[in-house]
């Protein structure tokens, strides 16, 4: 009985690390949309739902303190409470990242584009595309899924790099250029920081797995 109250709780756990997971896709999607549209609204709007991550963060970490302080956890068990303590630190950060884009648009406000902006909506499908398939890795503890989510992050550096070098040619040939192209490489250094803490995301699931401290990239 005390062990199927405690895998419930575990249950319980992983729910809410799952949902955590989708309010940041939520955030990401926006942040990039108001970013598109110079929806200054839609990015204050950013801001404000992020509170409800923090709060959720907070909320399972005290859930996994008291799962150690009043059952008796066995060894996978304390790899999973463990490793939920560090993906949502991940995910919050993630979540700060699209604050983070939120803000850059805000400074923006409504002055044109000095590019098209092509490369930082294919960055957020990728991300986008990582943040699920880290959470079906997570739910079905699927740690090959992990791996493979995890080796995208390359995809996203690659793409990174192209903002950087185009962006910095455009400064160098027009410093009316410097105000907003700075603000687009801070975009693209958040979104590809955001990759990084799902790589993170996808170690941590194959610890909870297999046991294995692996560094993917």
């Amino acid at each position: 009985m005390v062990r199927e109250s405690f895998e419930a709780s575990i249950q319980s756990l992983k729910e809410d690390v799952v949902e955590m997971m989708e309010r940041v896709e939520d955030l990401l999607v926006k942040s990039v949309d108001s970013l598109l549209n110079k929806d200054i609204n839609l990015a204050r709007q950013v801001i404000e739902l992020d509170d409800s991550i923090d709060e959720m963060q907070n909320d399972i970490e005290e859930k996994t303190i008291e799962l150690i302080a009043l059952q008796q956890p066995m060894a996978k068990d304390l790899r999973i409470i463990f490793s939920i303590a560090k993906i949502i630190t991940d995910i919050e950060r993630a979540g700060d990242f699209c604050v983070n884009i939120a803000k850059e648009t805000i400074k923006i406000g409504n002055e044109a584009h000095i590019k098209p902006l092509v490369d930082i909506p294919k960055m957020r499908e990728i991300i986008l595309d990582m943040l699920r398939n880290s959470k079906i890795s997570f739910i079905n503890e699927n740690s090959k899924l992990a791996y493979r989510v995890g080796r995208e992050d390359e995809l996203i550096d690659n793409l990174y790099k192209d903002i950087y070098t185009e962006i910095l040619m455009m400064i160098h040939s027009d410093s009316k250029n410097i105000n907003q192209g700075t603000k687009l490489l801070f975009v693209g250094r958040y979104l590809e920081r955001m990759a990084d803490h799902i790589t993170n995301i996808c170690e941590r699931i194959i610890y909870i797995v297999d046991g294995d401290n692996v560094e993917i990239n």
